[in-house]
């Protein structure tokens, strides 16, 4: 009790001291510094993403699509030069349009749709990895955001709205449901379909949802949809009541590129908050889960939270101070049930960003500044650390990634983005294919109620 009343003083005493808005610089070059990742990992022949920063990684079609958007955040803010991206970027685009598209269980991809992971070099299938329905999403937003930023009266830029259109048509979205009601996770030659689908629970399949509804070809059915939302569960913690994800990260991917403030479809309505404010009341569930800190973890505390998909000190057990603790490697973590193993991610407080800008900042300048979570000298932001795990030299940090990742980089890069300007929330708005995708998931209200979203947002797509 003691040491609690301890750390509350000290956060009292830091948030008299600090002014918040201070830390506007640091998140700039947080910001920046991220941005390296995807030009420093990107292969010059593919256009790939390594999916980490490992020497001989795979690369990931999330990290990849991910990427793609960092860069128009890069251009936006003179850290890149626009031929420069829209080389980059044609490159991936091409990559992907003369990739082989086949049951070969080493093609890059079939039915429109890519493996998880492809060698960096080849593009070719690795890992033995599964032809994934969420990273297709995930990698066609990203393109969807680069055909809508870079839309000059030139060679090039007129070259990324035409394959990024090529690419879209032939995702068979409809194919992917294996005549259920439901979007499969996956496909994997020689077995078919695998036994998952997005139909249990809120995750961060918001996007595949709406990008495969709103689909100027092989489009699902709304119903799809709906029934995936009433799976969801609404819980109460904290005296809060929030549709329940356990990591962070469910809370925030979709909205890297869907600006849900404001617009809600029928569950949001009957429950009187939309999917931000949900994201709202998530990250605030965080706060309060680190200050109850229920497994008794080193370091958890009102401004010291994070807890989500990240790299972990693990795999393994260790007992610590009397009491043998299990860590984990790369795994999803989350709340309340967990997995919790005392591990937090720094990466998934920016990403926050949008939602309680104030109590990210905060965390800033106790997490991540008192803490030496932030290199200034090239390594950016540390993905993860572990305070009850013995640190070197009696760091407080305790154990720290020495691993970067795309996933990781591109929320922080595209988060900050979306606070200070709204950027890729505006393009993802001058999509049609969005726009029909949210009418058709049943979403009215806020922006989309604004009249140059009331004609068939198709009709510019099929011109």
């Amino acid at each position: 009790m003691f040491l609690v009343d301890l750390i509350t003083l000290k956060i009292i005493i830091l948030k008299a001291k600090i002014n918040i808005d201070d830390y506007g610089e640091m998140l700039h070059d947080i910001q920046k510094d991220a941005l390296h990742y995807f030009v420093d990992h990107m292969d010059p022949h593919t256009g790939l993403v390594a999916d980490k920063s490992e020497a001989g990684s795979v690369a990931s079609i999330a990290a990849t699509g991910i990427g793609i958007s960092c860069l128009v955040c890069g251009v936006e803010n003179g850290w890149i030069s626009r031929g420069a991206a829209v080389e980059k970027i044609l490159v991936t685009l091409n990559f992907f349009i003369n990739s082989e598209q086949s049951r070969d269980k080493d093609a890059t991809g079939y039915k429109g749709f890519y493996y998880h992971f492809l060698d960096m070099k080849t593009g070719r299938r690795a890992c033995r990895s599964e032809l994934s329905t969420i990273d297709t999403a995930i990698l066609i937003a990203g393109i969807l955001s680069a055909t809508h930023y870079f839309t000059k009266d030139s060679v090039n830029e007129k070259a990324i709205a035409k394959l990024s259109k090529a690419l879209y048509e032939r995702v068979d979205w409809n194919w992917a449901t294996n005549g259920k009601d439901f979007v499969c996770h996956g496909w994997k030659p020689g077995s078919g379909f695998l036994k998952y689908y997005w139909d249990k629970g809120y995750s961060e399949a918001h996007i595949l949802y709406i990008l495969a509804l709103g689909a100027p070809a092989f489009p699902i059915k709304s119903f799809c949809y709906t029934n995936w939302v009433h799976s969801f569960e609404v819980r109460e913690l904290y005296d809060r009541k929030y549709i329940h994800a356990g990591p962070l990260f469910i809370h925030q991917m979709s909205q890297l590129w869907l600006h849900f403030e404001g617009i809600k479809d029928k569950l949001n309505e009957d429950l009187g908050f939309d999917y931000f404010e949900n994201s709202r009341k998530a990250t605030s569930i965080q706060q309060c889960y680190a200050i109850d800190n229920p497994k008794g973890f080193k370091g958890y505390h009102a401004l010291s939270w994070g807890i989500t998909a990240s790299d972990g000190p693990g795999p393994g057990t260790r007992t610590i101070d009397g009491r043998k603790i299990r860590f984990y490697h790369y795994k999803a973590r989350g709340i309340p049930e967990g997995p919790d193993d005392g591990t937090l991610s720094p990466w998934a407080v920016l990403a926050s960003l949008p939602f309680a800008p104030d109590l990210v900042k905060e965390t800033i300048a106790m997490e991540i500044d008192n803490l030496g979570l932030y290199d200034a000298k090239g390594r950016g932001l540390y993905a993860s650390y572990n305070p009850s795990w013995p640190g070197k030299n009696g760091n407080l940090a305790g154990w720290l990634s020495p691993l970067h990742f795309g996933i990781n980089h591109g929320p922080i890069i595209m988060m900050i983005e979306n606070y200070n300007t709204g950027l890729i929330w505006a393009l993802m708005k001058k999509c049609p294919a969005i726009i029909e995708g949210l009418k058709k998931a049943g979403f009215t209200g806020g922006w989309l109620a604004e009249e140059k979203y009331r004609e068939n947002p198709l009709k510019s797509l099929k011109n």
